[in-house]
């Protein structure tokens, strides 16, 4: 019997320890895996992690690879980096949404074009983007709420993301190529003119203009030059009669040749 007792107690002390180890390690895992501010959890089997309102200035890097859905909306993030999001093969939505986003590098969405469906980047202070960010991109994408310079480059990348249905109403002209389209929708302006078209025919008149520019400097100098040389020989055939009879038949040749 104390050979059993010992035994028990041996044993009930090593499952205390090793149940307190593994209390430690998943304390220790969710501390390093979510970022400050963050907050996973599962609905209908999909893993989310919610960092809203969370005072982020960048997206952060300890977002684990196997989430779902992904909220960063009302934060402070301003640009989006080369391959932002490339660890996060599974993401299925993302919120970045009511920030202050002003530029996204080219590949900042890279490696999404995958599974992403939803892509929400309205509220922030997007002007111009270009249309290669979304390359390859299926995701349904929200760009209402923002500054807008309604322009060539906008209408392309409108024409090539699916936009979330019901937003391009909010899709206004901060800014435009033409000051009368300046507050109007969008949706509403590629309706009155190819903005495009537009782009095309100013970028032909600035040409025509610096090239007649051109060609005027080319015909002053050439008439500056042709008269400037016909005023130094008129002076110096003066020169030459007011010289003596014989000083001048003397520097004749000299003058027709220079003349010539």
């Amino acid at each position: 019997m104390p050979f059993l007792d010992w035994y028990l107690r041996r044993s009930l002390a090593t499952w205390l320890l090793l149940h307190s180890l593994v209390l430690m390690s998943l304390c220790f895992h969710s501390a390093t895996t979510f970022p400050k501010g963050c907050y996973p959890s599962q609905e209908d089997g999909y893993k989310i992690l919610r960092c809203s309102n969370a005072h982020l200035t960048e997206v952060p890097r300890e977002i684990p690879n196997d989430t779902h859905r992904l909220y960063l909306d009302f934060n402070q993030i301003t640009y989006l980096p080369s391959d932002a999001f490339r660890n996060l093969p599974v993401l299925m939505e993302l919120d970045l949404s009511h920030n202050s986003l002003g530029r996204l590098d080219i590949a900042a969405l890279r490696g999404l074009s995958d599974h992403l469906h939803s892509l929400d980047l309205s509220s922030n202070k997007l002007v111009s983007v270009s249309k290669e960010v979304f390359a390859n991109l299926k995701a349904r994408t929200n760009l209402s709420g923002n500054p807008w310079m309604c322009d060539c480059e906008l209408q392309e990348l409108i024409r090539l993301v699916e936009l979330d249905p019901g937003s391009s109403s909010g899709i206004l002209c901060a800014s435009s190529v033409q000051d009368e389209h300046a507050g109007k929708p969008f949706s509403q302006v590629v309706k009155e003119v190819d903005l495009c078209n537009v782009y095309k025919k100013t970028t032909d008149v600035a040409m025509l203009v610096t090239m007649f520019g051109w060609f005027a400097m080319v015909i002053s100098y050439l008439v500056y030059y042709v008269r400037q040389n016909q005023e130094d020989a008129r002076r110096h055939l003066e020169y030459l009669k007011s010289l003596p009879s014989k000083q001048r038949n003397s520097e004749d040749p000299s003058t027709l040749s220079t003349v010539v």
